[in-house]
């Protein structure tokens, strides 16, 4: 076995592989670049190396640097995580010829499914389902029209290189051909540097399903059920579950027999994903092979109680599997949400800067845990107080939870939801939030066009509606209650001669858009602490009565309790917004802002004009925090609707500003380099 381990990768995966480098005694070297600093991967690795600058590029895509690092540390192997050089089979021929050990497949391995055509041809010849299609380079746009006709639409068109979303597209016509295979090449050239382009039928209503493998360098092979992926928004995975509620067990067998014959057939050593796409008949067809550890490898290490990262160093250090196919688990019902800073209510746009508060859920699985326990597993390469930067990608954690059955897992995943306390940068909780709400998702009936299909105009505040909204109302009034009688305490007013009775009626105006906004008068019930107390809503439809215990409050934006017998989670807090008097309240992915007064009060605010915000329709603004690449207008110049205006770079992903009407640009108020905040100006029309 090792005694040293280099890792080269950063954030949660980093931290991941450290975890459990150091329940089997391996020592850790960390990379880092400047960004990455004061990381929580780097403080919890034994030595870390700086490899350069923040830019991917200038550090943590560097071979030459990683290889030194390892030779300088003493580091026997190195573990790639996922993404940067992961499946970089240059970069693994280089470690193995270095006399280090690769943590991963060999490199003929990588680069045989690598190449998306050469791994159709590879699967094809391991009697492994395959979509039809053309699977060899396509010379020209009018070549990929006559293939896609011969194929029948619809079609997907890919780039031999893609991945993560970027040289795909899906063509329904010989137009959408067309644009699509010059879309494509392009794409790929500038993402991969390779811009051979093929074309395969598209399975509707499709379903993603991978079916995770394992195998040793003795000729043993397994693999270790199947992950549920299909709720994808632009092709990227959001939420990921184990087992599928979809396929049935004949299904799971065949796929993960075709899936084991493939990674034999290719000589696989390592753990590694087959991914299928999977027709509303079950049909299933091959897509491609992942030769790495995939970022939601922790729902299958829940349900088969392996620890993956494990296995992967034990394969890698040449033992063989310690089990077999027969003896692989499958045991009660996992789900992940990946938790991403951007914000769900502005087209999911980037969301970086500093983590002002972090705090996950309460845990009862940690990272590296072999066991199929119930529970909350959060997996994160952050702290609180860390900072997010705009370099990599906007992942903060993977929240994954373990339940005896999908109902049950579902429970547990929101309330954990509730629970997962972050200010400072946006996240998609109130998004995942939805999604488990939903009750197409809960019945198990989505495929990969769910979010398109149910979103169609993206995600927005009225999509998210809570089921009793009137519970968030009495949370507000209680609060507001809390805090008035802790002042009174604070000012002596409870001296003899000097009490101040305190108000029980009060009206909770709740924050409208545009100033429309709804008055609620709610009464209270004698508050006591550590006791009950009794809210009374008057809601449209009647009287709304509340019991509400508090376990904690005073200095906690996370609250538990129970309503009514029952418990929740929930978060609550002043001031946070840019009115001071406002009461947040967050529950089940539904925020409401308010603000708690006297009756006499609201009956004045009733009459305040709305303030409206100042018309900023003549400035293209920067929808997030970001580096502004490219300027493509001039003062003077004329625009049309739709015609690029700015490039905007954040997270390893290019956002293109367009204009949303015609104009003369009157003046460029930003040049390229700049760094942006949100909502800054960076061009203003006539």
């Amino acid at each position: 076995m090792f005694k040293k381990i280099l890792i080269a990768n950063r954030g949660e995966i980093a931290c991941r592989v450290i975890t459990t480098a150091r329940q089997m005694g391996i020592a850790t070297v960390a990379v880092y670049s400047d960004a990455d600093a004061n990381a929580r991967h780097v403080a919890l690795a034994d030595e870390a190396v700086r490899l350069g600058p923040p830019p991917s590029r200038e550090s943590y895509l560097l071979a030459d640097k990683i290889i030194e690092a390892c030779k300088a540390t003493g580091a026997e192997a190195v573990h790639p995580g996922y993404g940067f050089l992961s499946e970089n089979a240059e970069f693994a021929r280089r470690v193995e010829e270095e006399g280090i050990v690769f943590i991963g497949p060999k490199h003929h391995a990588i680069a045989a499914m690598g190449d998306k055509i050469a791994s159709k041809k590879l699967a094809g010849d391991a009697k492994v389902s395959t979509i039809p299609g053309y699977n060899s380079a396509i010379d020209s746009a009018e070549h990929a029209v006559e293939i896609a006709r011969d194929i029948g639409y619809p079609v997907m068109i890919k780039a031999s290189a893609g991945g993560g979303g970027k040289g795909l597209r899906v063509a329904f016509n010989d137009q959408e051909a067309l644009d699509g295979f010059t879309s494509c090449k392009h794409e790929a050239l500038n993402s991969f540097g390779d811009d051979r382009v093929f074309i395969e039928k598209f399975v509707q209503e499709p379903r993603h399903i991978e079916i995770q493998v394992l195998a040793d360098a003795h000729g043993n092979a397994v693999y270790l059920n199947e992950r549920e992926c299909s709720i994808q928004r632009r092709h990227q995975k959001v939420l990921e579950e184990a087992p599928s509620p979809f396929i049935s067990e004949a299904t799971r067998r065949a796929m993960g027999e075709q899936a084991v014959q493939l990674a034999k057939a290719v000589g696989y050593q390592s753990a590694g994903t087959v991914e299928f796409v999977v027709g509303k008949d079950q049909d299933f067809y091959f897509l491609e092979m992942n030769t790495r550890l995939q970022v939601e490898h922790p729902v299958t290490e829940l349900i088969t109680g392996l620890d993956l990262v494990e296995q992967m160093i034990r394969v890698a250090a040449g033992e063989k599997l310690a089990f077999t196919q027969s003896e692989v688990r499958r045991e009660g019902w996992a789900i992940e949400c990946r938790i991403n800073a951007e914000d769900p209510f502005r087209g999911f746009l980037p969301s970086t800067g500093r983590l002002v508060r972090f705090e996950p859920p309460e845990q009862q699985l940690q990272q590296g845990q072999a066991t199929t326990a119930l529970g909350v597993r959060v997996d994160t390469g952050v702290i609180d107080g860390g900072e997010i930067p705009m370099y990599y990608d906007s992942m903060i954690a993977k929240l994954i939870v373990h339940g005896s059955d999908r109902g049950d897992a579902i429970a547990r995943m929101q309330e954990a939801l509730n629970g997962f306390v972050i200010q400072g940068v946006q996240s998609n909780i109130p998004f995942q939030a939805a999604l488990l709400a939903h009750p197409e998702f809960v019945a198990g009936r989505f495929n990969t066009g769910f979010i398109a299909e149910h979103y169609p105009h993206g995600f927005r505040a009225e999509d998210v509606s809570h089921p009793d909204p009137d519970f968030l109302i009495a949370l507000a009034a209680r609060l507001h209650m809390f805090y008035r009688n802790r002042a009174q305490g604070l000012q002596g007013q409870f001296w003899e001669g000097h009490k101040r009775l305190p108000r029980r009626e009060f009206t909770v105006c709740v924050l409208g858009r545009e100033g429309r906004n709804r008055y609620v008068d709610v009464s209270l019930g004698e508050v006591a602490l550590g006791a009950p107390t009794r809210v009374t809503v008057q809601a449209e439809d009647g009287e709304r009565v509340y019991e509400l215990s508090l376990d904690r409050f005073l200095g906690d934006v996370r609250v538990t309790g129970s309503a009514n017998g029952r418990p929740f989670t929930a978060q609550m807090a002043r001031g946070k917004t840019n009115n001071p008097l406002v009461t947040r309240v967050i529950h089940d992915g539904a925020r409401l802002d308010a603000i708690v007064m006297h009756p006499r009060t609201a009956e004045l605010h009733k009459l305040m004009p709305y303030k409206a915000p100042p018309d900023m329709s003549k400035f293209v603004l920067s929808p997030m925090p970001g580096l502004l690449v490219q300027v493509a207008v001039q003062p003077g110049q004329e625009v049309k609707a739709g015609e690029r205006v700015a490039v905007i770079e954040a997270m390893k992903m290019e956002n293109v500003l367009f204009a949303s009407a015609d104009g003369v640009v009157k003046e460029v108020k930003a040049q390229p380099g700049d760094s942006l905040a949100v909502d800054q100006a960076i061009v203003e029309f006539e």
